[in-house]
């Protein structure tokens, strides 16, 4: 193999040609909508727009199909969300997970294995008591258990570690690779006209009511509709479109153990120890585990921090002894996308009825579909019976990003502040 040359660099030159890869035109240059992102939420997003009618819908990507965070997730779908908003995204896209064979004749893999959230102070217990009121009552079936049913309900969790924990045994997980490869197919069988190695430049339009032209790498394009995502670079997609989006993105880790036989599925629920911001759920036979570093700076990091690895390492094995002992047989980071109070942004832009932004809040396997489905109704209504989406505007943000909603509780620790550029 010939060596790379002094001062090469990579990265840099697998992404100019990305950009100067693939169609070279726009056909008559116009489309009824333009989606910008080939992750999960934009994805879904066109294939719904495609579905709801309109002819013409164009998806660009300036890598390939599910490159990002699509393909680098834990996959984990829960309905327990800490907020009404969180809930109903939940149950929505459980929902599509579970339909998808019949409707698009693949899947992504959903699994059931139920989800606990163990509690280990009084604070903790109190907070899961009135989540339960607030699940229970928009029909999520999540039940409390006592420390005792904990531990008969997860044999590998230390006994007598809890004071007890929620529980729905329909939560699940489904396979990310599996997912990029579900939306492809939607995409393809749908006639959404893919264009990956297109990178996204700007955004023009001239007025409120007008269609808007979308700047890309290979030309011009006319769209009635525009859908912006782009999971952790949103922020950076909606400079370029002269829009202000506190989006951001941080690193996040993940790791699968050595087999055990201690750590069979019908042995292992989900869990969220949530205080410690770390989860863990069955995976061929051992245990995947995931985390994020609330200090660490915003950025786009994706290299492997094995100091913090080996801070969540200990606290796994304090919980689940059996880990103790076991090797790592895959490592990963990558980097997702997070809001400032952990939820969506679903909404139309400020004084530009025909641009609509999307954007899952760090919860794309979960929340993915729901967003999607929610954002294509939005920018062709105006509104969606997917939930209210009055609140999750970015008008919800004031000059400095903060946000007049309360957060999530149940999120992984993000940053509590957005990088500046």
């Amino acid at each position: 193999m010939t060596p790379a040359p002094s001062g090469y660099d990579a990265r840099a030159d697998e992404n100019r040609a990305d950009e100067n890869r693939g169609p070279m035109s726009f056909a008559d240059g116009t489309a009824d909508a333009v989606v910008v992102g080939g992750g999960t939420v934009g994805a879904w997003c066109a294939y719904f727009l495609r579905r709801a009618g309109l002819a013409r819908v164009v998806l660009i990507e300036k890598g390939l199909l599910g490159q990002g965070a699509s393909s680098r997730a834990a996959g984990v779908v829960r309905m327990q969300g800490g907020t009404p908003e969180a809930v109903r995204l939940g149950v929505w896209s459980r929902r599509f997970y579970l339909s998808q064979r019949d409707e698009i004749g693949t899947d992504s893999g959903f699994t059931e294995q139920g989800y606990l959230l163990p509690c280990f102070t009084e604070s903790e217990v109190a907070a899961a008591h009135a989540r339960i009121s607030m699940q229970s009552g928009l029909g999520v079936p999540v039940r409390w258990l006592d420390p005792d049913e904990v531990d008969a309900a997860n044999p590998t969790l230390a006994p007598g570690q809890t004071l007890g924990g929620t529980f729905c045994g329909q939560d699940g997980f489904i396979l990310p690779p599996r997912n990029v490869a579900a939306y492809t197919v939607a995409l393809i069988r749908s006639g959404v006209e893919v264009r990956e190695h297109v990178a996204f430049r700007g955004l023009t339009s001239d007025g409120p009511a007008s269609a808007s032209t979308v700047e890309t790498s290979q030309g011009r394009i006319s769209a009635g509709l525009v859908v912006l995502t782009g999971g952790p670079k949103l922020a950076a997609v909606g400079r370029l479109a002269g829009i202000r989006i506190p989006a951001g993105g941080a690193r996040h880790q993940d790791a699968v153990t050595e087999r055990h036989p201690d750590l069979d599925r019908s042995r292992v629920p989900m869990v969220f120890d949530l205080a410690a911001g770390l989860y863990w759920r069955p995976e061929e036979g051992g245990l995947l585990f995931g985390m994020s570093n609330p200090d660490e700076p915003p950025g786009e990091n994706r290299e492997v921090d094995e100091e913090y690895l080996a801070k969540m390492r200990s606290r796994l094995a304090a919980l689940v002894p059996v880990t103790a002992g076991l090797g790592l047989r895959r490592i990963w980071a990558a980097t997702i996308d997070y809001t400032p109070d952990h939820l969506p942004i679903i909404g139309r832009v400020p004084g530009l009825d025909g641009v609509t932004v999307a954007c899952a809040g760090g919860a794309g396997m979960m929340w993915g579909p729901g967003v999607a489905r929610a954002a294509a109704d939005v920018a062709l209504t105006g509104s969606s019976a997917v939930l209210d989406v009055s609140p999750l505007g970015l008008n919800r943000f004031d000059e400095a990003g903060h946000s007049r909603l309360a957060t999530d509780p149940i999120a992984l620790p993000f940053p509590e502040r957005i990088a500046s550029s």
